[in-house]
């Protein structure tokens, strides 16, 4: 079993029957009193992030975790399937584990983190950008760049963004999943 020297950032741990991962720790060392760390844990099953203090020396379970990779296939309901790009076996997912569902395109390949132990599936993440096509937004007037203004536009996935004015129907755009913002126009 491993101690709180071992930990990192990214690390998977088992801590109150929940998996969650260290986004950040510092070993303190005050000069009275015994040794701590400290960190900051994000659920990887409900995405709740919390602040934990382990003394220095305490056991901790670390877990594994896998990333796969994983192709959209479509959705039923609020169902999602896709199938693994190597062995073709398809699996589902429930809304909430996807980190941008509205961005989802058929065919989009995406990673999927397991559980190693229990082989059961925790998030589903996209890329950082994907490239979709505009195929709906008000017509804006050329030579319009000069300023930072935005008009909403509908996307092939259905999801609805603002971008800029230059930017019209038939366009493909690259969209910041994490964000759900604009980046850039993309030229074929």
């Amino acid at each position: 079993m491993a101690t709180t020297a071992d930990i990192r950032k990214g690390l998977c741990i088992d801590f109150n029957n929940d998996l969650f991962v260290v986004i950040e720790f510092q070993h303190v060392n005050p000069g009275k009193g015994a040794a701590f760390v400290r960190t900051k844990l994000k659920s990887l099953t409900t995405g709740k992030v919390l602040q934990n203090t382990f003394p220095s020396g305490a056991k901790i379970n670390i877990q594994r975790v896998e990333r796969r990779p994983y192709q959209y296939l479509y959705k039923d309901g609020v169902t999602y399937f896709f199938m693994h790009e190597e062995t073709y076996e398809q699996i589902t997912m429930e809304e909430e584990l996807i980190n941008a569902p509205q961005f989802l395109k058929d065919g989009q390949r995406v990673e999927i983190m397991f559980h190693a132990d229990t082989e059961t599936p925790l998030s589903c993440e996209l890329p950082s950008f994907v490239v979709l096509e505009v195929t709906y937004s008000e017509p804006g007037m050329k030579g319009d760049t000069a300023t930072n203004t935005l008009k909403p536009a509908q996307l092939e996935t259905g999801a609805s963004i603002n971008i800029p004015l230059f930017v019209s129907t038939g366009d493909k755009i690259k969209v910041d999943t994490r964000t759900g913002e604009y980046s850039e126009r993309v030229k074929e």
